[in-house]
């Protein structure tokens, strides 16, 4: 992997979203292919395009419990005038060795058992009398076809079409069909069409591995007690859980305090586990020292291309951010801000495009639409600032959620969207039409 910091571009240059999107994106390669077995595939994404090598169904076979029949045996069948036949045998499912169907004969069968040979159709075990019938019954109201001395029979009270409650062999998918397609993300309707298919394993790309953790030492674990200038740590968690959401392996790293040796060594430890590694805080004026050095000198320094380049981003929130790779596999890493709302926004537009990227999806992006804003005021932006905005939309309509502070992390908990302000404009007036992300 080679440095990010691919565009000539002076510390004090304003990098655009697309920009800082691109050379991630540019940066970041699908993760290598592996066989694994199929509920260890869950989640992953298919490789190669996978063939149907045998039909679904592969026989023929009964849709219910019944009695497999021709069709000609149980014409004109009624309650008065019932068709008895002789019963041969038993089909269930599973059953190698089937007893023909012969004129005036019938066999109990099954769901999901075969066909037997001469059978054409299968009527519900509701339409007879269960095969408790010793034979032709007296006074001739019984249509009886069935021949002298058979030892069990069946009375069917109705008439039946050709192959009724038969599923035809291939009636699901044929043998040479495609089953899924290169792209195919994993879940587990397609792990049972796998399986169904007779496939044990199968060829994908691993659920990336993710490691996230906070920086500052102002931050404090949840559930214990906060001191005096201390605040939780909720980036952590809120990291951990998108990068899972997007369908990484996550792994959460308790607040690191804001020394450059215990980070540096922080991050040393969790490369062996990370396929991308995510921290958030220190990446802003005041911190911005100790982080940069410390990630300057992560893992094996000599090794070419490797580092992290500090930037600042022409948007709002989440203006300061880094991107690089680290370590002897260069493994990429993503700085994010620490306000919780900028450090979110940072990972939906930058940090779920490389999870997906790795994964190796074609579409990396949140869906985005066209929605009207619905407000009392007009909305303002700075001016050259791509600002994101909390939303919620509904109907194709779109209201602002909370303020546009950074820090507002109850607002967030009630958005599904990101209203898009663009750079160019400084206000938008309600009812105007504005591009939305959605989330989730």
């Amino acid at each position: 992997m080679s440095s990010a910091a691919t565009r000539p571009a002076g510390p004090d240059h304003l990098w655009s979203v697309d920009e800082h999107l691109e050379d991630i994106l540019a940066t970041v390669r699908p993760l290598e292919p592996i066989e694994l077995q199929l509920l260890d595939a869950q989640g992953c994404v298919l490789v190669d395009d996978v063939m149907v090598p045998v039909s679904l169904p592969p026989f023929d076979n009964s849709s219910m419990d019944g009695y497999a029949v021709r069709v000609a045996d149980v014409a004109g069948a009624s309650e008065e005038f019932p068709a008895v036949l002789e019963v041969v045998g038993d089909v269930a499912a599973g059953a190698a060795e089937l007893t023909p169907v012969g004129p005036g004969q019938a066999a109990r069968i099954m769901t999901g058992a075969p066909l037997p040979p001469g059978a054409e159709t299968v009527v519900p075990v509701e339409w007879t009398d269960g095969g408790l019938g010793e034979g032709p019954v007296g006074g001739m109201r019984a249509r009886s076809i069935a021949p002298e001395g058979a030892a069990g029979h069946v009375r069917v009270h109705r008439p039946a079409e050709p192959r009724a409650h038969v599923r035809a062999k291939g009636s699901d998918v044929k043998a040479g069909d495609l089953a899924l397609e290169a792209g195919t993300v994993l879940g587990p309707p397609q792990i049972a069409l796998l399986a169904a298919i007779g496939r044990g394993t199968v060829r994908v790309r691993p659920r990336p591995r993710v490691v996230v953790m906070s920086t500052g030492s102002e931050l404090v674990q949840p559930g214990e007690q906060l001191g005096s200038g201390q605040i939780y740590d909720s980036n952590s968690f809120a990291l951990t859980a998108a990068a899972r959401d997007a369908g990484a392996i996550a792994y959460r790293v308790g607040a690191v305090v804001d020394d450059a040796d215990t980070l540096r060594s922080t991050i040393e430890d969790q490369l062996v586990r990370a396929d991308l590694l995510v921290t958030t805080g220190g990446v802003s004026v005041g911190a911005y020292d100790v982080v940069k050095e410390a990630l300057s000198h992560v893992g094996d320094e000599d090794e070419a291309g490797s580092g992290i380049d500090f930037r600042k981003l022409a948007m709002q929130p989440g203006k300061p951010q880094g991107f690089g790779s680290i370590g002897p596999d260069h493994t990429p890493l993503l700085a994010l801000p620490g306000n919780p709302v900028s450090s979110y926004v940072s990972f939906e537009l930058f940090v779920r495009p490389a999870i997906r990227t790795l994964m190796g999806l074609d579409d990396v992006h949140r869906p985005r639409i066209t929605a009207t804003l619905k407000a009392d005021k007009a909305l303002s932006s700075p001016k050259g600032r791509r600002q994101f905005l909390r939303g919620a939309y509904a109907g194709g309509e779109v209201t602002t959620v909370g303020g546009a502070g950074s820090h507002l992390v109850a607002a967030l908990a009630h958005a599904d969207a990101l209203i898009v302000v663009p750079e160019d404009a400084e206000s938008v007036e309600p009812g105007s039409e504005v591009e939305v992300v959605l989330l989730g």
